[in-house]
Order: structure tokens, then C-alpha cells, then sequence
């Protein structure tokens, strides 16, 4: 991938927790390729994690946000084009938690608050986060839009909770949102439905490594890292992929495709 890409273009990430989050690794990546950004998480986050040291290393600042308020979003996007000198060309959403898979509710006894909780953290801020960068017309034209999801959202991973439909709802925001914004400000929107990843998010679920080490032996070209994924949002966030949007975009390392591999039968 050339240097630089991302030269000249502002952004806003979400998530970055510590160096085991993508969203670390795609602030990392941006920076590299030349790219200026501001890093959000929600107060909770940041003191559990280390934000801070990450803004350190690429030049930049932190601006708390709730992502479930749309208050705080506004205020967020008001800051972020006054820190960068103008409106936005890329967004990355790297948000998720459920308190149901945290405390080991099965499936089948979900407690019904913490599910709407999780889909108005995991998904339905999306949908208030493309609508307020929509409303504020704060986005470049040609600006793109990713956030992060799962294969959960088509097939059962039963361990995965009620996460796996946070993540069809997110999906679907993607695809429905990005038609309003395509049309209105020809911005675009993608999701990437990632491999299993040794995040600190992701290594909470139950029987996480089990699995992991199965979708690596079942993928072609084994488990998708995170480096390669915050390579992948940057291509994403670049003037290389212009007319990609309304895309659920698999990074699995072929996982996606395969029906059985003989790796597993060894």
C-alpha cells in the first residue's frame, strides 16, 4: 500500500481501548498513512484503558463521548472539525458490549434491559452517529463512513448472544443509511465483518480461544489480524475505494466462504 494515502484527510475513531483493540491498530495505520484524527471512547472506557498514550504517539487528542447520547456526539463532531480545520473525510465506529454475554446470560435467559442496552450501545449508535454527522453536514463529499461487525449477524454462534443481532441491526443501518448519504452528499458506508480477533472485548466471550482456533484452521489463509483489518479501513477511508458503499465486507481470511475444511478432520 502506497505511503501517504491518507494525506490531507480528518477523521474520528471510536473505540480504541489498548493495543489489543483494532481501533488502536487503525489509529496507528492512519496516522502512518499521513491521515489527522481525533480519538473518542465513552468516560467509562477511557479509565479502563490507554487512550491517552495512544493520542500521545499520534499527535493528537481525545474527546470523551457517550455514543448512545446524541448530545455528546454533536458536541463531539461541533470539536472534532474545530481541532482538525474542517469537515470530516473518514469516521470509524468500533463500538460494542453486552452485559448479558459479560455475566453469562445464556440465550435463551436474557435479561430484557441489558438487551436493549446492548443494541443501543453495539448498534443503534450507529444510526445516531451517521444521523448527527448527516444533520451537522459534516462530512466531505466522497467521505467514508466504516464500522465494525461479525458473522454473527447471517450465521449462530450461540455463545455470541443477543451481540449477533446488535450486529444485523448494525449491518442494516450500513446499508440503509448509506443510500440517504450517498444520494444526499455522495459520502459512503461499509461494514467489515472481521475474524475472530484477540481483542480484550472479544477474549471475554465463553470458549473465545476454542473458537478462534477453529476459524483459524477453517480459514484458507487462517485468522485475519488486526493489523491487516486496520489496513483494510484504511483502504476503506481512501480515495482507492470511492464507489464501494452499502458493502458488508468480510476480512476472515476466507471464513466466510468454506462449508468444512479437511483441517479439521485431521
Amino acid at each position: 500500500m502506497p505511503a501517504g494515502i491518507l494525506h490531507g484527510k480528518k477523521g474520528i475513531i471510536f473505540g480504541a481501548l489498548d493495543e489489543q483493540s483494532i481501533a488502536w491498530k487503525v489509529a496507528e495505520r492512519t496516522h502512518a498513512e499521513g491521515g489527522q484524527f481525533v480519538l473518542t471512547n465513552a468516560p467509562v472506557a477511557m479509565r479502563f484503558g490507554k487512550i491517552h498514550e495512544l493520542a500521545t504517539a499520534c499527535q493528537t487528542e481525545v474527546i470523551p463521548a457517550d455514543a448512545t447520547s446524541v448530545e455528546d456526539l454533536e458536541n463531539l463532531i461541533r470539536q472534532a472539525q474545530e481541532k482538525l480545520g474542517g469537515k470530516l473525510d473518514f469516521v470509524l465506529h468500533s463500538i460494542g458490549m453486552s452485559l448479558n454475554v459479560r455475566k453469562g446470560r445464556s440465550y435463551t435467559d436474557l435479561q430484557y434491559d441489558w438487551m436493549q442496552k446492548t443494541f443501543d450501545i453495539s448498534a443503534i449508535s450507529f444510526h445516531k452517529l451517521m444521523q448527527s454527522l448527516y444533520h451537522m453536514d459534516a462530512m466531505n463529499e466522497w467521505g467514508s463512513i466504516v464500522a465494525l461487525t461479525y458473522i454473527a449477524a447471517q450465521r449462530v454462534f450461540p455463545d455470541y448472544g443477543e451481540m449477533a443481532e446488535s450486529k444485523a441491526l448494525l449491518e442494516s443501518f450500513g446499508r440503509s443509511f448509506g443510500y440517504h448519504f450517498g444520494v444526499a452528499k455522495k459520502v459512503r458506508v461499509n461494514t467489515i465483518s472481521q475474524s475472530p480477533t484477540m481483542t480484550t472485548a472479544g477474549s471475554g466471550v465463553k470458549g473465545f480461544r476454542e473458537f478462534y482456533d477453529y476459524a483459524d484452521k477453517m480459514s484458507p489463509l487462517g485468522n485475519a489480524p488486526a493489523e491487516d483489518c486496520a489496513a483494510y479501513c484504511v483502504s476503506l477511508f481512501s480515495d482507492f475505494t470511492r464507489m464501494v458503499t452499502m458493502q458488508n465486507l468480510y476480512h476472515d481470511g476466507g471464513f466466510s466462504s468454506m462449508g468444512m475444511s479437511p483441517a479439521l478432520l485431521s
